[in-house]
């Protein structure tokens, strides 16, 4: 059986993240969306969505090496302000069982409303 090698990675509210305004908050989180709607254009990033729970808070899965990923996330403008936290690993899953379409990813929040 043919096995599919993903990067999955998991976003993590920083404990230690900087305070910021209403205004500063979207801005940033505007920053993030955008990184991450070019990293889906790049081809990189097959899907990616918020988690609502105490602890997770995004979850993200890449079509690249482990490596490749952390690096890509670790240049996210949320991630270098400090807000959050990452984790990566790689995931397998039997071939051809997930099929990633090419919708396009929200820039900012405007756009999900």
């Amino acid at each position: 059986m043919r096995l599919d090698e993903y990067s999955v990675a998991f976003l993590t509210l920083n404990e230690h993240r900087p305070v910021l305004s209403a205004e500063e908050a979207d801005a940033l989180q505007n920053s993030h969306m955008s990184h991450l709607a070019d990293l889906h254009e790049a081809g990189h990033l097959l899907a990616a969505g918020p988690l609502h729970n105490d602890f997770y808070r995004g979850l993200l899965i890449f079509k690249v090496t482990v490596e490749v990923a952390r690096r890509l996330l670790e240049a996210d403008p949320a991630v270098r302000a400090g807000r959050f936290e990452l984790t990566v690993a790689r995931w397998m899953v039997p071939g051809g069982t997930i099929d990633f379409t090419t919708a396009r990813f929200p820039r900012s929040i405007a756009e999900i409303g």
